[in-house]
């Protein structure tokens, strides 16, 4: 009576042992993989700014350029007036009466 009572507390520690362990191994991974990307966010954070400045300043690049393209179409684009078309009428016509 005794043998069977040893033999089922064994197997109840074992089940219970086992998914004990299987947690605490998990957690354990989970701790480790937490430390190691916690030592990469610096670096990340770092790369991160900087393709923000990059990004950052082609835009302000591009909107100046198109700003300049404004200003430079609104001021007339050159300094040379366009000729004014002058009524003429070629000698194969015949003047209108």
């Amino acid at each position: 009576m005794e043998r069977p009572l040893i033999a089922a507390l064994l197997l109840v520690g074992l089940i219970i042992g086992s998914g004990v362990g299987s947690s605490y191994a998990r957690a354990r991974r989970g701790w480790n993989d937490y430390q190691a990307a916690k030592k990469t966010v610096p670096g990340a954070r770092r790369a991160a700014w900087m393709l923000i400045k990059v990004v950052t300043t082609k835009v302000g690049v591009i909107a100046l350029l198109l700003v300049g393209a404004v200003a430079y179409a609104a001021a007339g684009g050159s300094d040379d007036p366009a000729p004014t078309p002058t009524p003429s009428s070629s000698p194969d016509e015949r003047p209108v009466r």
